[in-house]
């Protein structure tokens, strides 16, 4: 096996397993280091070959391990497919690709396809149709109601009636159907994509199947027998069928309803007895319950796997709530309020207030570009990127061109950020501020007028080095400044033609202007949803208001 590690930036690295034990972590001791992400212990986690099984162990790292979204707390075998996060890093256990030693399957050409007479086909309509109860035929041969079909369908129902995981159902399917025919060798694969056939279980090797086989199975539905391989000249001249000395074979739809969700191919040696006709209808019934109990285990973990990526949304809805204030700051002779709605469960929406060492305050929005999980995991970034940078006391076009910097070298094509840093002198009122593409804050004046703070530049996360400026503006008593996110003034009507827009938000909060700014912008909630007609809103909602007394 081998790890693929994709750092926060994307870029991965390859790293076979070779060695029994490999250590991860910010140590330059271990195996692999990463002394740059600061999420990492220095000795945070190792691999270790146990027997035949590779595993993963946590080493008591601060902020621990996660292997497929739950937390690692004892060392756990691993196998291909699993993802493990630890600090800023996703690993991917995989394959190694030259450890796939041997073909399994492959399909042949239409061209080599088979002798049509001498093949059987059956269906499962037809099947099903046939009588269920023991008789006997005129030829004195059995119908499909014997006591071998019956005890076959019976030790299926058991098996398959208890919980597996969907990888291990398919061993156990397979393994029914080799014993309830006979077949020395068989796979399973199943539809993916819509066309592409994946394998799921096999017992054997270099299975030659022919595109025609395919084809008849799983677009015609259509169960076929070829029962003596070597009266069919396309059939004796194959590879496989002279390696593996393959008798008689069959191939059989997974059938669920009138959709064919893959097959079952089996065949059986020149010492075994060829198959019959009873075969291949046990084989098409089977496949169907089989086919059946592989869509019910596909519904479970798809309902396990969205009741988990609910389950983390709503944590991550309590981490995002958390990096938001929790509290309006207090500022003799200021009314100051902020709230945010994500019209997901997460969303990229930001406002904060990061009060300075010299008594003034700053308060910033930001908006980033797309909605849910993706902007939400940006948008923690920036948080603690903003925090980080007001313990410096920078001024407003300074902090944007640092934050600038550092977004653009780890944003992802189409992931921007507008973002607004105004920085209040609470003594004098004056408020420096540089905008970064962000909706242009409105600032009332008390004697009924108003303006927009314009003055902006390009938004984060597109260019390296551009140069933001900082403007001025002062708060007299009785002004009132709203900072908003597009959500707010982009709200439409129900008719979908006519945004909210900037100046009947204007006009509302002049409207308003003797309120408390937090009662003000739940009034405002209220107001755009009877405007727009609808409870929940499109796109995160985000106000900050900043009242002089």
């Amino acid at each position: 096996m081998e790890l693929v590690i994709i750092g926060p930036d994307g870029e991965s690295k390859t790293v076979p397993l070779k060695r029994s034990v490999l250590s991860l972590g910010r140590s330059s001791e271990n195996d692999l280091s990463y002394p740059n992400d600061p999420w990492l212990s220095r000795n945070h986690l190792r691999f270790e070959l146990r027997g035949s099984d590779w595993t993963v162990a946590d080493c008591q790292s601060r902020n621990g391990t996660v292997l497929n979204h739950l937390p690692l707390r004892e060392p756990q075998a691993v196998s291909a497919g699993d993802r493990i996060y630890a600090g800023h890093l996703t690993i991917e256990v995989r394959v190694e690709r030259n450890e796939v030693t041997r073909n399994v399957v492959s399909f042949v050409s239409a061209a080599n396809a088979f002798d049509q007479n001498q093949a059987v086909y059956t269906n499962l309509e037809k099947v099903l149709g046939q009588t269920r109860v023991i008789k006997k035929a005129r030829s004195g041969n059995t119908t499909l109601a014997t006591a071998r079909v019956v005890d076959s369908l019976i030790r299926a129902g058991q098996e398959l009636a208890s919980h597996r995981p969907l990888d291990k159902l398919f061993e156990v399917i397979l393994d029914l159907s080799l014993s309830a025919v006979d077949a020395a060798r068989g796979v399973i694969l199943t539809l993916e994509n819509g066309s592409d056939l994946k394998l799921r279980a096999s017992k054997g090797a270099d299975f030659a199947i022919s595109t025609a086989v395919r084809d008849r199975v799983v677009s015609d539905k259509m169960s076929l027998m070829i029962s003596d391989a070597q009266m069919d000249e396309a059939f004796r001249e194959q590879r496989s069928i002279v390696v593996h000395k393959v008798r008689s074979m069959m191939a059989v739809p997974l059938q669920v309803g009138n959709r064919v969700i893959g097959l079952i191919y089996v065949d059986t040696g020149f010492l075994l007895k060829p198959f019959s006709q009873e075969d291949l209808d046990l084989l098409t019934v089977m496949a169907n319950v089989a086919a059946i109990r592989i869509e019910q285990a596909r519904l479970i973990e798809v309902e396990q796997s969205e009741k988990l990526m609910e389950s983390e949304l709503a944590s991550a809805s309590d981490i995002q709530r958390n990096l938001l204030p929790t509290t309006n700051p207090r500022v003799d002779g200021y009314e100051i309020a902020g709230y945010n709605l994500s019209c997901n469960t997460v969303g990229g929406d930001y406002y904060d207030f990061l009060p300075y060492r010299d008594g003034r305050l700053a308060i910033v929005v930001g908006d980033v570009a797309g909605k849910g999980l993706s902007a939400a995991l940006i948008m923690s970034s920036l948080q603690a990127r903003v925090h980080m940078l007001a313990e410096s006391g920078p001024d407003p076009a300074s902090a944007l061109s640092i934050l600038n910097r550092n977004v653009t070298k780890r944003s992802l094509p189409g992931r921007f950020i507008t973002f607004f840093y105004g920085l209040l002198d609470p003594e004098t009122g004056k408020l420096s501020y540089a905008n970064a593409g962000h909706n242009h804050p409105l600032l009332l004046r008390k004697d009924g007028g108003s303006i927009e703070l314009t003055g902006h530049s390009m938004v984060m996360g597109i260019l390296e080095d551009v140069e933001y400026q900082t403007y001025e503006v002062t708060l007299e008593q009785g002004d009132i400044l709203a900072l908003f996110s597009d959500g707010v003034t982009e709200a439409r009507a129900q008719d979908g033609t006519n945004e909210f827009g900037e100046q009947r938000l204007a006009q509302f909060l002049a409207w308003q202007r003797t309120a408390a700014p937090s009662q003000m912008i739940t009034d405002l909630m209220t107001h755009v949803r009877d405007w727009t007609g609808q409870t929940a809103f499109s796109d995160d909602f985000t106000m900050v208001i900043v009242k002089r007394d």
